[in-house]
């Protein structure tokens, strides 16, 4: 079976974002890097590719030049047990990008990530409809997901 794995585009910044986010989440390590030499395209010395793994999934950057961006049409997905582990993740990753809606937000490399709860699939997929309605409603006014207005929304109670 061939390994799948996510390719990503920078222009000059994949060396900084590889090494950014593999400070932020556990059992990251930087694998290997690839240096542009004399026939370029980019400058002699700096960083071509560089592969790095996140929690394990391995990622391959690149130093591509100014010709494509990143956009919300792709996304990584963290999957977040509690309310501390989406502060931590949306504090760290937030640093000098820009929120979104809905736990979503844009990194200063200008990669989307979706930080929620793992609780959500249990609030708007739950079997209450009435309570899938009223989750919903709360999250859709969420910046940060926060899981105590989203499950006091689903069970029709004020948030403590």
């Amino acid at each position: 079976m061939p390994k799948i794995h996510p390719f990503l585009w920078f222009d000059t910044e994949a060396e900084e974002a590889m090494n950014f986010y593999v400070s932020i989440f556990p059992n990251s390590k930087v694998l290997t890097t690839q240096r542009y030499g004399p026939a370029g395209p980019g400058p002699e010395g700096s960083v071509m590719t560089a592969d790095f793994e996140l929690d394990g999934q391995r990622i391959t950057a690149l130093n591509g030049g100014p010709h494509f961006k990143l956009s919300e049409s792709f996304s990584f997905v963290i999957d977040c047990k509690d309310q501390a582990e989406i502060d931590y993740y949306w504090d760290k990753l937030l640093q000098g990008g820009e929120p979104s809606r809905c736990g979503w937000l844009k990194d200063r490399f200008g990669l989307s990530w979706q930080v929620v709860p793992q609780q959500l699939g249990a609030t708007i997929g739950g079997p209450d409809r009435e309570g899938r309605n009223r989750a919903m409603a709360a999250m859709m006014q969420m910046t940060k997901f926060d899981i105590a207005k989203l499950e006091a929304a689903y069970e029709g109670r004020a948030a403590a």
